[in-house]
């Protein structure tokens, strides 16, 4: 039996506020041992900025290496995304690429787009294995079927569609809000795929996020790129960077506001920081649904000299094997944190470290200035046994060597991670 985070339904929304002009549907195709629903697409009404960040694994699949030059060529007039596991079309040669091509020409045609390069396709699942892809047509055939007799798409669709796109997921990653932008109110909504293979560049891990707010490509391009480093490129399951990974954002202009196309406006920062505060919280879900954990552990890094050595550190601290064992066992084993802190490849003053552990209602200081601190009393013993023994765990380590903040979520490390891997395929 898989372990995971106390009752998932917690996390699955009952509703939602969804972005305008956007359409929704899932289908099973059967490309699923289990016969669950294993395809979805969602369509624009309208011609979208599309961006988008791919997998930095050299074996790419093949929906990512045709994926990057549908961005690069196709990007300011984006219409679908098709998306279909149990099936992850990575290490297929040059037949994994052709048939990517057609399912995207295919669900063109079946949508009536003027261009192919309109589509974007994302796929996860089990790798070196061919698409069925007289399945796949007959499952692009029935979502077109779907899309082209609604109107509007209720929440219901739209977690339909997160559903589909689950593998060894336990629960739909579905988010959706309404946001403002100087005055004017939009809306984004957004899916997110994974629980294992789960590590940057980037963390199998799909996400799409949709928003009826007006964005140029150039400016949705460069909001994403600063996104995806707080979000996406900031969690860690297993430390294993996925073939398939891919974040796509879609941006139709259906709220009716102005554009926005200035880097350097105040409409661009406040809608770069929405869309990165809303891509955490997409982020965060994965984390939550790692493969066996039963702990999400939130890593924040206090004044650190830059960004980058921030991140350093706490991606240290977030791959370390020994810490995420340590965290499933309840253990308080500052020193493991403390280690990882030191070999980060970060240039540490080890008398200004400071390390803390917290949970919502209570805080113990376990290391401070380059030594113990509150370790020895049985109190803060105590106090440290009942953090642990809760699911949603604070480390906080604070440098002392500039004002930059990082952040990384990661859980713990559990026999059941071993369990459900041993047999995937």
């Amino acid at each position: 039996m898989r372990r995971h985070l106390s009752t998932v339904s917690k996390h699955v929304p009952s509703s939602g506020v969804y972005p305008l002009g956007f359409l929704v549907a899932s289908t099973t195709a059967g490309l699923k041992k289990t016969a669950a629903p294993d395809m979805a697409l969602v369509v624009s009404d309208r011609d979208c900025a599309g961006a988008a960040v791919f997998t930095r694994n050299a074996f790419a699949a093949a929906p990512v290496l045709v994926g990057r030059e549908v961005i690069k060529t196709s990007g300011a007039a984006m219409r679908a995304v098709l998306v279909n596991a149990g099936c992850a079309n990575a290490c297929t040669g040059v037949q994994g690429i052709a048939d990517t091509r057609t399912a995207i020409a295919k669900t063109a045609a079946s949508l009536g787009l003027k261009s192919t390069g309109s589509t974007l396709m994302l796929s996860t699942g089990v790798i070196g294995v061919p698409l069925k892809m007289d399945r796949i047509e007959k499952g692009i055939d029935a979502l077109s079927a779907s899309v082209t007799k609604s109107s509007t798409a209720s929440h219901e669709d739209w977690l339909a569609a997160a559903t589909a796109i689950m593998t060894t997921d336990t629960f739909p990653k579905l988010r959706s809000k309404e946001f403002s932008v100087n005055g004017k109110v939009y809306r984004i909504a957004g899916w997110s795929k994974g629980a294992g293979m789960i590590h940057p560049n980037m963390a199998t891990m799909l996400a799409g996020i949709f928003t009826d707010a007006a964005v140029s490509k150039p400016c949705l391009q460069a909001a994403l790129s600063h996104a995806v480093e707080r979000s996406f490129n900031a969690i860690s399951v297993d430390g294993d960077t996925s073939t398939n990974d891919t974040l796509v954002v879609l941006a139709n202009g259906a709220a009716g506001t102005k554009l926005i196309d200035d880097i350097k406006s105040s409409e661009f920062a406040q809608f770069q920081d929405n869309l990165t505060e809303f891509a955490a919280e997409l982020a965060g879900l994965v984390v939550r649904d790692g493969e066996g954990a039963t702990k999400f552990l939130d890593i924040q890094i206090e004044n650190a000299r830059t960004f980058e050595e921030g991140k350093a550190v706490a991606t240290a601290i977030a791959k370390s094997p020994l810490v995420k064992t340590a965290m499933f066992g309840q253990d308080a084993n500052w020193g493991r944190i403390v280690c990882a802190v030191g070999y980060s490849g970060v240039d540490i003053e080890p008398t200004k470290v400071n390390l803390w552990m917290e949970s919502k209602n209570e805080i113990v200081h376990l290391f401070k200035d380059g030594a113990p601190h509150q370790v020895f009393d049985q109190a803060d013993k105590d106090k440290a046994k009942r953090i642990l023994a809760g699911e949603d765990i604070v480390i906080r380590v604070d440098l002392r060597l500039g004002k930059v903040k990082a952040q990384m979520f990661t859980c713990d490390l559990s026999f059941d991670y071993v369990k459900i891997n041993i047999d995937y395929t």
